[in-house]
């Protein structure tokens, strides 16, 4: 994987008992402008993204590159998963570990369907690549993710202020290959 070492991309699909996830597809353009243009999905994000904007620059495949997991329902993408390096801009506790990150279209919120793709990408990263820490970063406003990140088992690093919000650093220990 391109910013978490040298792992063949894309991987195969990850199944899960209702969800799929897999590398991102011409069909899911659509639902991924929704996704960046939703106000629901972007209350902790800093506001959604212009649909016009979107519309001109999103490539045909969005978001094709590796650590971008699509989250498939039913054949439907409901959601995103992103595993990436954190880079300098993040906290320095973060710089240099696998960061995780996950967006829902509103109408799959509630059931469950975050923790369980999470889950399953946390336990690839874990199989693709032991030993790896992972970190989170949430507002603290929001109840959901970190709600979420709990479950996860991402513990508190610090909080911090940015983007005029409190913010929430969560890490989870790595786990090391049963080997």
């Amino acid at each position: 994987m391109e910013d978490l070492g040298l792992v063949p991309w894309p991987p195969e699909p990850i199944r899960t008992e209702r969800l799929v996830l897999r590398e991102p597809e011409a069909r899911d353009r659509a639902t991924y402008i929704d996704l960046l243009t939703s106000p629901e999905v972007h209350t902790y994000l800093g506001g959604p993204h212009p649909r016009d904007e979107l519309e001109r620059k999103t490539p045909e495949v969005p978001e094709q590159r590796p650590g971008s997991f699509v989250v498939s329902l039913d054949g439907s993408m409901i959601g995103l998963i992103l595993l990436r390096r954190a880079t300098d801009h993040r906290r320095p506790a973060a710089t240099g570990k696998a960061d995780l990150g996950y967006l829902f279209l509103p109408r799959a919120w509630g059931s469950g369907y975050a923790t369980e793709s999470c889950t399953a990408a946390l336990d690839w990263l874990d199989d693709t690549l032991p030993g790896e820490p992972v970190v989170l970063t949430t507002q603290t406003a929001n109840t959901s993710s970190m709600r979420l990140a709990t479950k996860l088992g991402f513990r508190e690093v610090e909080r911090f202020e940015a983007w005029g919000a409190e913010q929430w650093l969560g890490m989870r220990d790595p786990v090391r290959g049963s080997g």
